[in-house]
């Protein structure tokens, strides 16, 4: 019975070896938001798409786009990459043209658009030909056609926009990387060590309990006394002697 609880012990080790080294190298731990809305992942971010009711009109101001993500940012495009990705996915949400509302926003301070996440616009892909407007600088917003892909500056307050997609980053981001090479020495030399000691704890044990084994199935018994010739001559003598 001890054998065989140190044998699951062991066992129970080495699967919880196994499945840390497997997470570490796979990046298992990743994950999008659980809200109960639909997120596609796509190069460690994750994205909504709301498609809202298809019998109606949409019309988002970016207020209510805003308001709509529920805490997540707006989307914000960091490479063309992900431009493309966003064009390509459209259509599996949205039928026809879609204007989507972009996570940017004019900054007074430095004179050039952003992101809410404060990062600066490494990436732009604006429309060739830029009309003049009367958009005040501070009310300036961007929009993202789906169907060129292009960018538009337009009014936060006046218009209006018909998609919106949220964006949020994936769980434990930096426990997706390639664990370095210390981590998997690590990991191997782990499972090394419990083999070794289960190993030697089931040698351990079961010689104690054949050791046990011979000893008692060799009991000392005295070996059968028998006499001499002469002894027994003699003895015989005697028996008759004594005889009536």
């Amino acid at each position: 019975m001890e054998s065989l609880r140190t044998g699951i012990s062991s066992r129970s080790a080495l699967c919880c070896v196994f499945v840390l080294w497997l997470q570490l190298t796979l990046g298992l731990t990743g994950d999008c938001p659980a809200d109960g809305r639909t997120w596609v992942p796509f190069k460690g971010k994750c994205y909504h798409f709301v498609h809202g009711v298809e019998d109606k009109i949409k019309s988002y101001t970016f207020e209510r786009a805003q308001s709509l993500c529920l805490g997540f940012e707006l989307l914000t495009v960091q490479s063309q990459e992900e431009n493309d990705f966003v064009i390509k996915y459209s259509p599996e949400v949205w039928k026809g043209v879609v204007n989507v509302w972009l996570g940017m926003y004019y900054d007074t301070e430095s004179d050039e658009m952003r992101w809410f996440g404060e990062d600066a616009a490494q990436f732009t892909n604006w429309e060739d030909h830029v009309l003049s407007s009367d958009i005040l600088p501070i009310d300036t917003c961007v929009a993202l056609h789906s169907d060129t892909g292009k960018w538009e500056k337009v009014s936060c307050l006046d218009d209006v926009e018909n998609g919106v997609i949220c964006e949020a980053s994936e769980k434990a981001e930096e426990v997706k990387k390639k664990p370095s090479v210390l981590v998997s020495v690590l990991v191997i030399l782990s499972v090394i060590a419990i083999v070794g000691v289960s190993a030697g704890i089931w040698f351990l044990y079961h010689k104690q309990n054949l050791g046990s084994s011979i000893f008692s199935a060799f009991e000392y018994h005295p070996p059968f006394r028998v006499l001499e010739t002469d002894q027994s001559c003699l003895v015989e003598a005697e028996e008759t002697d004594n005889m009536p």
